[in-house]
């Protein structure tokens, strides 16, 4: 689908990243849900994840869910580099295309903090959540903000970012960037790398969901009527639908470079930057996660004063947090649903 436009823009004007690159001009693309109530005391702040739009992000709000517009104020905030905020596509020279500079999850809240407490005049959030690098920044606004952060709850995302994981990234990298048209990022807009993307889809579609759901063609509960059908309608058209090559990039630069101990005054100390949380944080890794499996975050939880997991079962891997099935997409309800109604953590 082609991105949306009905997103909201704050002006961060002259934002200067941890690279020590500023970015000028620079916006955050943001879109809301619901009303913010006199008190303030309604607030969910919900990131988008890896080339996710706020649009993408919607399947866990409505009626009658944890997320309902009528109770709560949603704010989803677009990841720098996505494509709706200043992104590679979208900023002018010096940090064009491929010379976009390193945008880290500190970065990313940061900027989101800036929307929060400036556009909104809100000190407290009810809540942060998201899935995948969505999770991640969870976890980086409970670290570089826990006087705000009542609750957390990162699904199928993770603190820092795995080895394996960025050999996983690493390798998308290297598929895109391998196609001749792809020019180290100064490709012609008008004829974008299409081998690169494709390539680049393939190596996701490995990934994205379990060997079970493969074994067992889950992908037909999708609408798709061979595994070839879902290689290319489901993978090839998300990644060649509107997602730009040099954006794509840029947020994996973001992902790559995930861990909360790279937080300024924890030296990067991972354990010292969990054990700082100061709110209830309920992780709900899924069971079959090829990037954030379940045993990361039940090592992360150790160190997080009120951290618990959750397990999603099932077999839809990383996607178990995609909105993709009503099975899980009630279990991760369900635990919001919980965490909401517990007392969350207020300052001193």
């Amino acid at each position: 689908m082609p991105a949306p436009t009905d997103a909201e823009y704050f002006d961060l004007g002259d934002f200067t990243l941890q690279s020590g690159h500023t970015l000028r001009g620079a916006t955050l693309a943001y879109k809301t849900y619901g009303t913010l109530n006199a008190d303030k005391s309604n607030v969910v702040v919900y990131p988008t994840w890896y080339s996710g739009w706020h649009t993408n992000n919607e399947w866990l709000i409505g009626p009658g869910r944890a997320l309902d517009p009528g109770e709560r104020f949603i704010i989803i905030p677009n990841m720098l580099g996505n494509g709706l905020s200043s992104s590679p596509s979208n900023t002018p020279a010096p940090y064009d295309g491929p010379r976009f500079p390193a945008v880290t999850f500190y970065d990313q809240v940061e900027a989101q903090h800036r929307l929060v407490t400036e556009k909104f005049g809100i000190s407290s959030i009810a809540l942060v959540t998201g899935w995948s690098m969505g999770a991640g920044q969870t976890y980086q606004w409970a670290v570089s903000h826990p006087e705000m952060v009542q609750r957390a709850a990162p699904f199928c995302g993770s603190s820092a970012t795995a080895p394996h994981n960025k050999v996983f990234l690493e390798s998308l990298v290297t598929a895109l960037s391998a196609d001749a048209a792809f020019a180290g990022g100064d490709y012609d807009p008008d004829k974008p790398p299409i081998k690169g993307l494709r390539a680049f889809a393939r190596v996701y579609s490995g990934w994205g969901y379990s060997q079970a759901f493969y074994w067992e063609e889950t992908w037909r509960q999708l609408g798709y009527t061979s595994l070839d059908d879902f290689l290319y309608g489901f993978w090839e058209g998300f990644f060649r639908d509107g997602r730009d090559p040099n954006n794509l990039i840029a947020m994996i630069g973001t992902w790559h470079s995930g861990n909360v101990g790279n937080t300024p005054g924890f030296g990067g100390d991972q354990k010292k930057a969990l054990a700082s949380i100061r709110c209830p944080l309920l992780a709900m890794p899924a069971e079959k996660d090829l990037y954030f499996p379940p045993e990361d975050e039940q090592w992360a939880s150790q160190f997080i004063p009120q951290g618990e997991v959750r397990v999603i079962p099932g077999i839809w891997g990383h996607f178990a947090g995609g909105g993709s099935n009503a099975v899980d997409t009630d279990f991760i309800d369900a635990g919001l649903r919980e965490l909401l109604a517990k007392p969350g953590y207020t300052p001193s």
